[in-house]
């Protein structure tokens, strides 16, 4: 039973990860149109800039971490400025070849400044673990966990609450209607971009907290197609859950099967899912039967 705890605990970290993922890539599907193959770049990007800033430069970490959501809502910003405003109008295949460049790009980028050996951030959160009920807890874990919780509930208050945050789900909803509202469509790209940058790089920032970081980081975001497909392409709410269903079923997977086939159970298995969920409920849990773009 101790095992199935711990085995939940931490898919519900990698969970709240790829929640993180899935609400950036939804934001800008929902907003523009774009399937982004760059989401786990932007992650892996965030997490080097981080580590970058405390190790080369001394920066305290919490600092870093500010300075590298700035620097991620920047970078998304620009990437829908330069790059993909160019393409609007333009066949979907170009716009997803446009991504995929652009996720090769940032990856060799990386690879250029900071090499491919795997880089572990200096000591940031207790070793001592927290005891709950018995179970032995990292605490990296749990601070993961509420820090991904902080800001999925800030999210939801800016999207509800916040005058730039209605107009995001405005354009969301319906671009025409939001143009004929005075609603500025193309600053709602870009910040549709911004932020999915900055989710995803506090989404690398924690998992470089826990496991370090080399390029293959950028895998993540390859996870992030199962959880859209079963929360829904079009639904926040539904990125949020399937990011936690896949990242459980992922480890329990790791850790019941693989040990009877020899491995490779844990990387497929939410491929699985996805095929599953298609043959089932092709729009997901979530969402919506009909999503109609202008």
């Amino acid at each position: 039973m101790e095992f199935f705890v711990q085995l939940i605990i931490t898919g519900t970290v990698i969970g709240s990860i790829y929640a993180l993922l899935a609400l950036g890539f939804t934001l800008i599907y929902k907003a523009t149109d774009v399937v982004n193959f760059a989401q786990g770049e932007l992650l892996m990007v965030g997490a080097y800039i981080c580590l970058h800033l405390t190790v080369s430069y001394s920066v305290p970490f919490w600092a870093s971490f500010l300075i590298t959501l700035v620097f991620s809502f920047t970078m998304g910003f620009f990437i829908e400025k330069v790059f993909l405003r160019r393409m609007i109008g333009e066949p979907i295949i170009s716009i997803i070849m446009l991504t995929i460049g652009l996720s090769s790009v940032m990856k060799a980028i990386v690879q250029i400044f900071w090499g491919t050996d795997t880089r572990t951030y200096p000591q940031v959160f207790s070793q001592e673990p927290f005891l709950i009920a018995g179970l032995s807890i990292s605490r990296v874990y749990i601070y993961s966990i509420a820090a991904v919780a902080v800001f999925l509930i800030l999210f939801s208050i800016f999207f509800k609450k916040s005058k730039v945050g209605v107009a995001m789900r405005a354009v969301a909803s319906d671009q025409q209607a939001a143009l004929s509202m005075g609603i500025d469509v193309k600053r709602i790209f870009a910040l549709s971009w911004g932020i999915a940058a900055v989710v995803s790089a506090v989404g690398g920032i924690f998992l470089g907290n826990i496991n370090g970081i080399n390029t293959t980081l950028s895998h993540f975001g390859l996870k992030v197609f199962p959880v859209v497909i079963l929360g829904g392409l079009d639904s926040i709410v539904g990125a949020i859950v399937g990011g936690l269903i896949i990242g459980i079923l992922e480890n329990l997977a790791g850790g019941y099967i693989d040990p009877l086939i020899g491995g490779g159970a844990k990387e497929i298995f939410p491929y699985v899912v996805m095929i599953a969920v298609l043959m089932i409920k092709p729009y997901g849990l979530f969402g919506t039967k009909a999503v109609e773009k202008v």
